[in-house]
């Protein structure tokens, strides 16, 4: 049988949490990993309609995109909303998995599947996720006479240094001339104290994870054959990643006016009306788009060239501004640029894990009504 453990597996696989907005709430927020996930619903809300289906329907889990637990409880009772909903959920034994910015930020996510609906071309994140491989966030430098490198990176190695992906032991050594002057307490493994030595040794350098550090810099003292050897230690950056990351650019392959493409996306997301603040420009080479509230994207849109951007909702000087500086704004509605990814996820999910019965809500519907 499907277990949670199984969907938490599956959901990484499509959206890794790792490129999550940092300020976000991903991943299994109720439940136990070993509990079974052999019928889920998918939701963009997750709200007491929403959980009367789920307990009517007899499901084990939930996809919520949005995270029904977003901010620190100090509680959990029934005096909240949110407090009735999880109490709901535990009493029902019903996990939950929230994706969120996750699903946003994947290659083949949310916002991949609404920058389909501005038109075809290149299609790059506006601001790219980053990526620390787990054994590459730092990298140890040291100074050792040739015949002794070995030595060296082997006890650094054992101690966890010098892993890349599934190799290990990996190092740089590269010909180097020190010199050293000791003074009169000092007991140099070569050469004199009170005279300047030089020395040729070899720069050998490693990769090492944080957890590995302390390890690997203790046995580098231990197996070098100076008095005192030379440590240093470098905190790598991160690296991009190319096809991840919040927002999206897309540098059509022709150029499209604003009507055209105001008709692709009404019939991508099913709407009938969209709001859209004209910036002035007739036909746009590069269009941008964030599902949900994206107003923050506005300037890594704006650096990418687009001349067009397409999101859910934005505050409302924003677009003054936008607009001003010669962006078109289109609003679709926050849950209108996402709703429409479910069956995509459904069939994803599905392909992942074939002995789940996987449905998308029937109750799961915008806030919003048009009087």
């Amino acid at each position: 049988m499907t277990s949670v453990s199984d969907l938490c597996s599956a959901m990484e696989s499509i959206a890794p949490t790792a490129h999550a907005a940092d300020w976000d709430n991903v991943g299994l927020l109720v439940g136990r990993r070993d509990g079974p996930a052999a019928s889920i619903l998918l939701t963009i809300d997750l709200t007491a309609d929403v959980l009367t289906e789920a307990v009517s329907s007899g499901v084990d889990a939930i996809v919520s995109y949005h995270p029904p637990i977003f901010a620190p409880l100090k509680r959990l009772d029934d005096s909240t909303s949110t407090g009735q909903l999880l109490l709901g959920l535990i009493g029902a034994g019903i996990s939950v998995y929230s994706p969120h910015t996750a699903l946003d930020a994947a290659p083949g996510g949310m916002t991949d599947w609404l920058a389909s609906a501005l038109g075809e071309g290149r299609v790059v994140p506006l601001q790219h996720a980053q990526s620390h491989r787990p054994g590459e966030t730092n990298k140890i430098v040291t100074y050792v006479p040739a015949e002794h490198v070995d030595a060296v990176r082997a006890a650094m190695a054992t101690a966890g240094a010098g892993v890349i992906g599934g190799y290990t032991h990996c190092s740089t050594a590269i010909e180097n001339q020190g010199t050293f002057l000791g003074d009169d307490s000092t007991n140099p493994a070569t050469g004199e104290a009170g005279k300047l030595e030089h020395v040729n040794e070899q720069r050998l350098m490693m990769v090492c994870s944080d957890g590995a550090l302390a390890d690997a810099i203790a046995g580098l003292r231990e197996a070098h054959p100076y008095e005192e050897p030379p440590v240093h230690v470098i905190p790598l950056a991160s690296h991009p990643v190319h096809d991840s990351g919040m927002g999206r650019a897309v540098h059509l392959l022709s150029s499209q006016s604003t009507a055209d493409i105001v008709t692709r996306l009404k019939s991508t997301l099913g709407v009938d009306q969209l709001r859209v603040a004209d910036g002035g420009v007739e036909t746009h080479a590069v269009v941008a788009c964030c599902p949900g509230a994206g107003g923050s994207m506005v300037d890594s849109a704006r650096a990418a060239g687009a001349t067009l951007f397409v999101t859910g909702e934005m505050r409302h000087h924003d677009v003054l501004a936008a607009k001003a500086s010669g962006m078109t704004i289109m609003l679709a509605g926050h849950t209108n640029t996402e709703r429409g990814y479910l069956p995509t996820i459904r069939d994803l999910l599905a392909s992942v894990l074939p002995d789940a019965e996987i449905a998308i809500s029937g109750c799961d519907e915008t806030p919003w009504a048009t009087v």
